[in-house]
């Protein structure tokens, strides 16, 4: 997968893509990453990005101009290829989810923006293929949002866990029907008055199933109950 970050800080990724799996995925060649600053792209001797906003109000608003220039700049960096799919990072998106995750894991090549200040001219929205958000909160800037749903994706790549089956059973996956994943133990047997299951001591495959999809059933009713009445997500027709 191809990546290209446009951000006026693209030091802030510098240590994500050097530690653990996000380092491994890069080391390995799975991800390369271009890191395409706003700045440059800027204007006048102060090479100014953002501009006060028509109709007045608080805050400074990103300039399209720059912005559209950087995100341009960004997809021809990433060379000849298929067509490069543009992220919007800002609240007003839609919530990024797990099935996000997994369709974004598809696209060879990718390109995340990253607001600052007031948001992005209304205009830059048109020139990007979507817009996410991680949730109903506002953050300073939309790089740690990036890291976030970057991270998301890239741990489902071929090769990137390791063991790609630890991707296949886990909160939200298809197997585990889209619920919250069953509790997990390990040793001590004992800690503090709180013991392991017996069930799961008990060698009994089939019973111990049975007994992590309830678990899964009954955490998602009281801490997700939306996740119960909501479809199960399509499975997926990759036979990796």
């Amino acid at each position: 997968m191809q990546v290209a970050i446009v951000t006026l800080f693209p030091e802030l990724f510098t240590q994500f893509f050097q530690t653990s799996l996000m380092g491994r995925a890069k080391e390995s060649g799975v991800v390369s990453v271009h890191y395409e600053d706003l700045r440059p792209h800027g204007l006048g001797k102060h090479l100014s990005v953002d501009d006060t906003p028509y109709g007045g109000g608080s805050g400074m608003v990103m300039r399209a101009d720059c912005v559209v220039a950087a995100m341009e700049a960004a997809s021809a960096a990433l060379g000849p290829g298929e067509p490069v799919h543009r992220v919007l990072l800002t609240p007003q998106g839609r919530r990024f989810t797990q099935a996000d995750a997994r369709r974004l894991a598809e696209k060879p090549r990718l390109s995340l923006t990253c607001g600052r200040y007031e948001g992005f001219d209304e205009r830059v929205r048109s020139f990007v293929d979507e817009e996410l958000s991680l949730g109903d909160f506002v953050v300073t800037g939309g790089e740690i949002p990036a890291m976030c749903l970057l991270e998301a994706v890239i741990r489902l790549l071929p090769g990137v866990l390791g063991n790609d089956d630890s991707a296949r059973e886990e909160s939200f996956s298809e197997q585990c029907g889209g619920l919250l994943e069953y509790p997990h133990y390990t040793r001590p047997v004992s800690f503090r008055g709180l013991d392991v299951p017996e069930i799961l001591r008990s060698g009994d495959h089939a019973k111990i199933k049975r007994w992590r999809e309830e678990q899964a059933q009954a955490r998602s009713a009281v801490r997700r109950p939306e996740l119960v009445s909501a479809p199960a997500p399509a499975r997926s027709k990759d036979k990796r």
